[in-house]
């Protein structure tokens, strides 16, 4: 892994022999990021020690926070990362940590903020999958369904999203009882994860008989899904009428330290 411009850039500001060390130990947080967040957290939190005032800094922290599952932490450097570089600044991982924290309004509240219109569509579509979440933690089921009715809910139309969108939409159809149009979204998921971002084959296993060959069961049902599809197109691309006050859905567009851990961050510093 190596950093980007942009991050070098920022580092320039440091002394050199700082700014060599804090590459270090952000080049090491990322690379552990997916497989071991505890001491990419330990490694970005080392970074923040040495340069605490660069904003991609706190955001190294704030994301390795988050995967480690440190919520509170993970909101509060996200929030100092967005106050010192501005734009949104991971505003789905902002509202998903507050709802993990047992506060979907808050979740809801970033949802509804001007920053909301800045995000791409990317990212925007991962902000109304955390809303949906927050629907159902707030008991709003139908609500939480709706939400997720938006032009990019097409098998036929795949992009970076469409494994994890038709999963939290299988799942939030699921909880509102609509077990059988769970299913078929399931298949959708299953059909489109190639990284495996989703266990979908698994959720189908869970909800059938027997396990589902997804591409096997495609085959078998092709006529039952085209003719549903069809239908279910206008609904998906013009979205249904919200419920009595609930409020629309707009359609907006190195190395060695990786093998050792970390230097422990000195006495006192905390991101709490």
């Amino acid at each position: 892994m190596q950093l980007d411009a942009e991050v070098l850039r920022d580092l320039r500001g440091l002394r050199k022999e700082v700014a060599e060390d804090v590459a270090r130990h952000l080049v090491a947080a990322g690379t552990l990021l997916e497989d071991d967040p505890d001491r990419a957290l330990g490694h970005a939190r080392y970074a923040r020690s040495k340069a605490s005032r660069l904003a991609v800094v706190r955001e190294a922290v704030g994301l390795a926070a988050y995967r480690a599952g440190e919520w509170s932490e993970a909101i509060s450097e996200l929030r100092a990362a967005r106050r010192m570089g501005g734009g949104p600044g991971h505003l789905p991982v902002l509202a998903d940590a507050e709802r993990a924290l047992g506060r979907p309004e808050r979740a809801l509240e970033l949802s509804r903020g001007p920053e909301a219109r800045e995000l791409n569509r990317e990212d925007f579509i991962e902000l109304l999958m955390v809303v949906s979440g927050a629907r159902r933690d707030l008991g709003e089921l139908d609500a939480a369904v709706v939400g997720l009715q938006i032009p990019e809910l097409n098998p036929a139309t795949v992009g970076p999203w469409s494994a994890r969108l038709f999963y939290a939409y299988a799942d939030a159809l699921l909880v509102a009882g609509r077990r059988d149009e769970s299913i078929r979204w399931f298949l959708n998921a299953a059909q489109v994860d190639d990284e495996e971002l989703t266990d979908a084959t698994d959720r189908l296993a869970e909800l059938s008989a027997d396990p589902i060959d997804p591409v096997a069961a495609a085959a078998a049902d092709t006529t039952a899904a085209a003719d549903t599809t069809a239908d279910d197109a206008t609904a998906r691309v013009t979205g249904p009428e919200p419920a009595d006050g609930e409020p629309s859905v707009p359609d907006r567009t190195a190395a060695d330290l990786v093998e050792s851990d970390p230097t422990p961050e000195p006495a006192g510093d905390t991101a709490r």
